[in-house]
């Protein structure tokens, strides 16, 4: 059964819907800015920068909507929202109807918060709604509870691999008979003292303080960790039948979908990378293509020293002689990284790129790694080559989890 995508949606730190958070994005502009806050002077946490949201949800939502959910479940209703009025409302039986949203962290900003109010003010102050508020599943609840969709509601969580393992399950219900409609992707608001101290004690951050817009610079020899970032992002897929039959546009078709695990390290991709290689092998077969089909590859690539080689030797030892006809992006250079929501927002990427035949830019790239033997769009966008249909987009996570999936046109 082909599955197409139909609607798109998100919350960015670039812009606060689709057509900003794209522009932005062809224009090269970063979403990286110091914090507004007085961390670094209290708790001593050593990285002041972040890709903060644009737009906070407080300014798209009700308040008694705000004080009901986690900020992670607030932007995946902004953009959950947003992808369903982009896919014009469809009508749909709420039986086969689904929802598949992914955090890789859940609800931090509440399980913390409920914490300090037990500490400081008594367990009798803790809100009734902390634990479906930090709950991971919440914000896939919220959307489930929003829409209406009974078909079913799920929430994988693999560390920075959850939101395109999320589009991947939304692909795989449709195909398996489940639903007809299924909205999915992946959220994260983890902008908090502790994981910016834990990841910073891990050397995964970068610590550029004196060069927030520059910190995130995947494949450049100076590259020193990734940058943290916030967001959501939703799409809209639909059996082809069905968007067919109420007459609907659509973006992009959803072709092949590969999920490996390293089983190597805990935190540490495999150092062959043969694991990411092999998802997206495993995409592209499903998808009944072979690497002529490929046009543009949206990157993992976080920007740090050992992990951005990996994968980009990946994807020239799957391209082989075609690697010279593939454009590469490496988006996070402007957005940051969204962990759990990463690869649904660059999920949105891929298909605008497919859709505008435009590879989005990699910014802050000034000397590229010698290693780099694939063709990246630096600082300004580039159309795609004529006659290939296809865009792969990586995701990969803490744990060894690798998804990649394939799209086209």
């Amino acid at each position: 059964m082909n599955v197409v995508v139909t609607g798109l949606g998100t919350t960015s730190p670039l812009g606060g819907d689709v057509a900003s958070t794209w522009e932005a994005a062809l224009a090269g502009r970063s979403g990286v800015r110091t914090l507004e806050n007085d961390w670094a002077e209290q708790y001593g946490v050593p990285v002041t920068f972040a890709g903060q949201l644009v737009v906070p949800p407080s300014e798209v939502l009700s308040r008694p909507e705000t004080k009901r959910m986690d900020p992670s479940a607030q932007m995946a209703i902004v953009a959950a929202r947003e992808a369903w009025a982009d896919a014009g409302t469809p009508e749909v039986d709420p039986e086969r109807l689904g929802s598949v949203v992914s955090s890789g962290i859940g609800g931090v900003w509440t399980m913390l918060t409920a914490w300090d109010t037990v500490k400081e003010r008594g367990a009798s102050r803790v809100l009734p709604l902390t634990v479906p508020m930090l709950m991971p599943n919440s914000p896939t609840a919220y959307v489930s509870l929003e829409f209406k969709a009974r078909a079913g509601s799920h929430s994988p969580v693999s560390a920075c691999a959850s939101g395109a393992e999320a589009i991947g399950m939304g692909f795989e219900m449709i195909q398996s008979g489940r639903a007809d409609v299924v909205i999915c992707g992946g959220t994260e608001a983890a902008i908090h003292p502790l994981p910016l101290s834990a990841f910073a004690a891990m050397q995964a951050l970068s610590k550029r303080n004196d060069d927030p817009a520059g910190a995130s610079r995947p494949y450049d020899v100076s590259r020193d960790g990734f940058v943290m970032g916030e967001g959501a992002g939703v799409l809209v897929l639909e059996s082809e039948e069905h968007a067919k039959a109420r007459g609907a546009r659509v973006y992009a078709s959803v072709l092949g979908l590969g999920m490996t695990a390293d089983a190597h390290h805990i935190a540490a991709p495999e150092p062959n990378g043969a694991g990411q290689t092999r998802a997206m092998e495993l995409a592209l077969e499903r998808a009944g293509l072979t690497t002529a089909d490929v046009a543009h590859v949206n990157a993992h690539a976080t920007s740090t020293p050992v992990g951005d080689m990996i994968e980009a030797r990946g994807i020239r030892s799957l391209l082989g002689a075609h690697a010279d006809q593939v454009l590469l992006s490496a988006t996070k250079s402007m957005t940051g990284h969204l962990l759990g929501g990463a690869g649904a927002l660059e999920s949105v990427f891929t298909i605008k790129a497919l859709e505008t035949r435009t590879a989005p830019p990699t910014i802050n790239v000034t000397e590229p790694d010698p290693e780099l033997e694939v063709d990246l769009v630096r600082d300004t966008p580039r159309a795609l080559p004529e006659g290939q249909i296809a865009a792969i987009n990586n995701s990969f996570g803490f744990g060894g989890h690798n998804v990649a999936l394939v799209f086209g046109v």
